[in-house]
């Protein structure tokens, strides 16, 4: 759903037609991501809009890329020490 929303609004129905779920179940979904401030709507007659809210993907993103930093150094060190013992076992 956030990926399709990343290329511009889009009806409820047009999210849910990918997806092999009965609308009042794809609607809760929706209604999570609102919930979160990950997308939001708007009403206009009997179709519900939505839109993603990038602000807080942009906030993740930077969380995802500080931990992908840490775990990199992380993984880097143990290669280092697996090196070193198979080069001077114990």
């Amino acid at each position: 759903m956030l990926e399709r929303l990343t290329r511009g609004p889009a009806a409820m129905s047009e999210l849910a037609r990918p997806f092999s779920m009965a609308l009042p179940s794809f609607s809760q979904h929706l209604g999570v991501l609102e919930e979160c401030g990950l997308v939001r709507s708007s009403k206009s007659g009997r179709v519900r809009t939505y839109q993603i809210e990038p602000l807080p993907l942009a906030a993740a993103q930077e969380w995802l890329a500080a931990q992908r930093v840490m775990w990199e150094r992380r993984l880097d060190q143990l290669d280092d020490y697996l090196t070193e013992l198979k080069e001077h076992p114990g």
